[in-house]
């Protein structure tokens, strides 16, 4: 007990680290996600093939991998780029990338990674709409990115709540993936402590409690959002 009340205040620091970057992940990958569900539903060919493309990958891989791929690979990608423009175009060397920030792989890596799931959520918030309001507000002479704007979206956001609250916990869990490449999240620091002291039952165990006190709590403040829009609805109505 003496060891997990010595290691709180570190465990509490990577705990506001996995915040940190869940939160940002999610963030970006709304945006990311907005305008590829949006993609894989436009009527253009191109613009619904490569929206498919992304979602399809990100989905369609492991986060890990994902990750090795953008601390390690975009590196030697960048140098490869940059050698190819002084052998072919005469551009003086501009840098020597061997590594990028921990910070910026791992932000990278799970916003386009919670992109590609909140990309199938918005698709899937989109389509539920009744087709019947798209065709009264075009009657009305909207157009289609007015209805968009001011019809199905407004809508839309309201019912993708819940699944988004799903993705941000997963995501949340899904940040100890990022001990890997040495961001010092709540499961680094898990292992830190447990390497400096040999007792990873308690501190491991530690780790968990925190893990679930964020989650369990995400999670109700997830259904209370969900139940104060639902009691909106039926107000208006």
């Amino acid at each position: 007990m003496g060891l997990i009340i010595q290691s709180l205040p570190y465990l509490v620091m990577g705990a506001v680290q996995t915040l940190k970057i869940t939160a940002v992940a999610v963030t970006l990958g709304c945006i990311f996600g907005l305008f590829a569900g949006m993609g894989r539903l436009s009527r253009r060919r191109l613009t619904s093939f490569l929206a498919t493309c992304y979602v399809d990958f990100f989905r369609g891989t492991p986060l890990l991998v994902q990750i090795f791929i953008v601390y390690y690979g975009f590196p030697q990608l960048l140098n490869e780029v940059q050698q190819f423009l002084i052998t072919h175009f005469g551009l003086p060397q501009l840098l020597q990338t061997t590594h990028i920030p921990v910070f910026v792989a791992a932000t990278v890596s799970t916003s386009l990674n919670s992109g590609a799931y909140v990309a199938e959520i918005f698709r899937a918030g989109i389509q539920s709409i009744d087709r019947g309001q798209v065709e009264a507000a075009r009657s009305l002479g909207m157009t289609e990115r007015q209805t968009m704007r001011y019809i199905v979206l407004p809508q839309a956001f309201k019912r993708v709540i819940p699944p988004l609250g799903n993705e941000f916990i997963a995501m949340l869990k899904d940040t100890s993936l990022l001990s890997v490449i040495g961001y010092v999240e709540l499961t680094r620091q898990g292992q830190l402590i447990s390497a400096a002291t040999f007792k990873p039952l308690q501190v491991y165990f530690a780790v968990a409690l925190i893990y679930l006190a964020m989650t369990f709590t995400i999670s109700r403040l997830v259904d209370y959002l969900e139940r104060r829009l639902r009691t909106g609805d039926h107000d208006r109505g």
